[in-house]
């Protein structure tokens, strides 16, 4: 079992910044590709940045200048630093973790519980 566990969300005013950490623990033989996603009531879920275990990032046009992706490979966590926030970001972030479990030739993907997030003055 691998549990995956967000943290840092919160009310920030806009133009703020906040830092969303992730952290796997459990049975992992290795991560790989890790990711987050926001999901808000106008917009269904969509994955927003992801990091591969060799360090390239992918960042969606919205976020793309203002938000920064990051990983600690040996404390199996992955971070999300979100600056110039905008009322438009407000919603659930979720946490994606690709795992290759020990002993395991299949990866599988692991999601967090989801953070709040809200952005307002």
């Amino acid at each position: 079992q691998v549990q995956v566990v967000e943290s840092g969300g919160g009310l920030v005013q806009p133009g703020g910044s906040l830092r969303l950490s992730c952290t796997a623990s459990g049975a992992i033989g290795s991560l790989g590709t890790l990711g987050w996603s926001h999901e808000s009531p106008e917009k269904p879920r969509e994955l927003i940045a992801t990091i591969t275990n060799t360090g390239n990032t992918n960042l969606r046009d919205s976020v793309k200048g203002r938000f920064t992706i990051s990983r600690d490979s040996a404390k199996n966590t992955v971070y999300l630093q979100m600056n110039s926030l905008k009322p438009e970001d407000t919603g659930v972030y979720y946490c994606k973790m690709g795992v290759l479990p020990p002993g395991s030739v299949t990866w599988r993907d692991y999601w967090g519980q989801g953070i709040q997030v809200t952005v307002s003055s």
